[in-house]
This record gives structure tokens, C-alpha cells and sequence, in this order.
């Protein structure tokens, strides 16, 4: 099996794995091996793909992109981590979605809540995307789409999940919001703004440092940073 066929086998069983354990497979586990011993096993096989992922990368052949990366697909992609980043870091403060959470009931969807219910998913799911406008290479495609669908399906899974524990709160928090960015706000059901000091200031100091890393990590710029050094 060569190096791509490798790396397609590590992403699928990255994705696969994940869902497998997160749902169906998680509560027969946990009931034979505990709390600890399933979240042993989970990080195991979240290290071990993860990791086959890591290693077969270098070892794809990138090939040739598949269209023209430009000044103005760099602008669209540097605007978009920069929100994606913003997202991640207000997703981290009052989230109904983290585990444990119970306030799904009264959380307020202002912020980035207001923008979709799941804006830590979306977040990576945008850095998937992302990577592909400005690395349209084959070996970058396949791990970006692996991200991808594990951000937005992982996202729609959720939501059923969270609605079986939290038959009350979990209904009330999704009419307030939306899965889908910007469509509560389009909806008239939340508002645009709101944004805390840990989301904007956190999201940009993020943004910034991410951006800066392809420097040394890459050997290449990115983000604001093409325009800057």
C-alpha cells in the first residue's frame, strides 16, 4: 500500500474511530471498562490514528494544486481564520456544549453563539477549509475533508445526542441558535455582537501565532504575515 493509500486508511480511521466511540459504542464500553478505562482506550485510538496520520503526510507525494493560489484567495482564507480563531476562543466561556455543561436552558446566544450553537466545530472545520483554498495539493485535500466531516458531522451528532440528555434545555438552546453559521441571525433569532474580551483578544493573539508558526513549522508565510515580512 503506498504512502497515499496510508494516509486515506489513517483519516478514514480517524474520523471513524471517533464516532464509533463517541456514540454508539461509547456506553456498552464504558459500562465494561469505567469512565477511565474508556477514555484510556478513546485517547489510545485517537493517538494511534492521529499519529498514522502524522506519519504517512511527508510521505505523500504532494502532487501539483489543483488551481491557482492568488492574493485574493490568501485575503479570503486569512478573513476566515480569523473569525474561525475568534470563534474557538468564545466557544471555550459558557459553552452548553462541553461536557458536563448544564446550561443549555439559559445560556444566552449572543457572541459567538449567536453566529451557530457549535462554534468550536465550525472553527476547525473552517481551518480545513481553509487549508485547502491556499494548499489545494492532494495529500493536504485528504486530511482537510478528514477535519472537516468530523467538525460538521461530529456537529449534527451532537445535537441528538445532547437532546436525549437534556430533553428540555437542549430543544430550548437550538431554537435560540442555529447549526448553520449566521442563520439564527438572518432568522431574527439571536443577535449579532456581544463579543467578550476572551474572544476577540484571545482570538486574535491566536490568529497571530497560528499564522506566524507556518513560518518555522512550514517554512512559508501565512495569513497576515505574507504581507508583513
Amino acid at each position: 500500500m503506498d504512502a497515499s493509500m496510508l494516509l486515506m486508511a489513517f483519516s478514514g480511521a480517524f474520523v471513524g474511530s471517533h464516532f464509533l466511540l463517541s456514540h454508539p459504542l461509547r456506553r456498552p464500553l464504558v459500562k465494561a471498562m469505567g469512565d477511565k478505562g474508556f477514555l484510556a482506550l478513546y485517547s489510545l485510538v485517537a493517538f494511534a490514528t492521529l499519529g498514522g496520520m502524522a506519519w504517512a503526510y511527508p510521505r505523500t507525494p504532494a502532487g501539483a494544486p489543483l488551481w491557482t493560489v492568488g492574493d485574493g484567495l490568501w485575503a479570503l482564507a486569512t478573513g476566515l481564520m480569523l473569525g474561525a480563531s475568534v470563534m474557538l476562543l468564545g466557544s471555550l466561556v459558557r459553552n452548553p456544549a462541553m461536557p458536563g455543561a448544564t446550561n443549555a436552558a439559559s445560556a444566552q446566544a449572543r457572541g459567538v453563539y449567536a453566529i451557530t450553537r457549535h462554534p468550536m466545530l465550525w472553527a476547525f472545520a473552517i481551518w480545513g477549509m481553509v487549508h485547502i483554498l491556499v494548499y489545494p495539493v492532494t495529500r493536504n485535500i485528504i486530511v482537510a475533508l478528514a477535519i472537516i466531516l468530523l467538525s460538521l458531522l461530529g456537529a449534527a451528532l451532537q445535537d441528538r445526542k445532547k437532546a436525549t440528555l437534556d430533553p428540555q434545555g437542549w430543544p430550548a438552546w437550538e431554537r435560540r441558535t442555529s447549526y448553520w453559521p449566521f442563520a439564527a441571525i438572518i432568522q431574527g433569532r439571536a443577535r449579532f455582537g456581544g463579543f467578550g474580551a476572551h474572544a476577540l483578544g484571545g482570538g486574535l493573539l491566536v490568529w497571530l501565532l497560528a499564522t506566524w508558526a507556518h513560518i518555522p513549522l512550514a517554512g512559508r508565510a501565512a495569513g497576515i504575515w505574507r504581507w508583513l515580512i
